[in-house]
C-alpha cells in the first residue's frame, strides 16, 4: 500500500510540472493573444520557403507576422498577407523582400521603409517587393559558369 502512495504522488508532481511547462510555453509563444495591428499584402514572382506564422521585420525587429498566401490567378504571382504592429506605420514606397535567416533556416519577410510621407493604410499593398532566391539556382549557375568558362579555355589552348 505504501508503494503505491509513492507512485501516485511521483505521478502527481510530474502532471504538475508537465502541466507549468505548457502553461509557460503557451504563455511565452504569443498563441494566446490576437493578432493586433493591420493588415498589408505584397506580391512576390516566388515565395519559397515563407510560411503562415513567418516573421516580419523591419531592421532585424519582428514587427509582424505572415497570415495568408495565395495565388492570383491572373498574374501567377504569390499574394503575401501579413500584418504589421500598429505602433508602426509604414511609408507608402517601402519595399518587402524575401530573406534567408541563415543557410540552413527559414525565410522571413523583411521590410525596408521608404522616405515617403504618405503611410501605407490597412488593406494595401506594397509595391516594390523582391521575392525569395532559391539556393539551389544560385550553385547550379555557379558550377555552370566555372564549367563553361574552364571549357572554353580548353577550346582556345588547342
Amino acid at each position: 500500500m505504501q508503494g503505491n502512495l509513492v507512485e501516485t504522488l511521483i505521478g502527481a508532481v510530474v502532471l504538475a510540472v508537465a502541466g507549468f511547462f505548457l502553461a509557460f510555453a503557451y504563455s511565452t509563444a504569443g498563441v494566446g493573444g490576437g493578432v493586433t495591428g493591420y493588415e498589408l499584402r505584397a506580391h512576390f514572382n516566388r515565395a519559397d520557403g515563407l510560411n503562415i506564422g513567418s516573421d516580419v521585420r523591419l531592421s532585424g525587429i519582428k514587427i509582424g507576422t505572415i497570415t495568408g498566401q495565395t495565388l492570383d490567378p491572373k498574374t501567377y504571382d504569390a499574394v503575401v498577407t501579413f500584418t504589421v504592429d500598429g505602433r508602426y506605420k509604414l511609408p507608402d514606397d517601402s519595399a518587402a523582400k524575401i530573406a534567408s535567416e541563415s543557410l540552413l533556416g527559414g525565410n522571413y519577410l523583411s521590410i525596408e521603409p521608404g522616405g515617403s510621407d504618405a503611410m501605407l493604410k490597412a488593406g494595401e499593398s506594397i509595391k516594390f517587393t523582391q521575392g525569395s532566391v532559391s539556393l539551389m539556382d544560385l550553385i547550379g549557375q555557379a558550377i555552370f559558369s566555372a564549367t563553361a568558362s574552364s571549357g572554353g579555355d580548353k577550346a582556345k589552348a588547342q
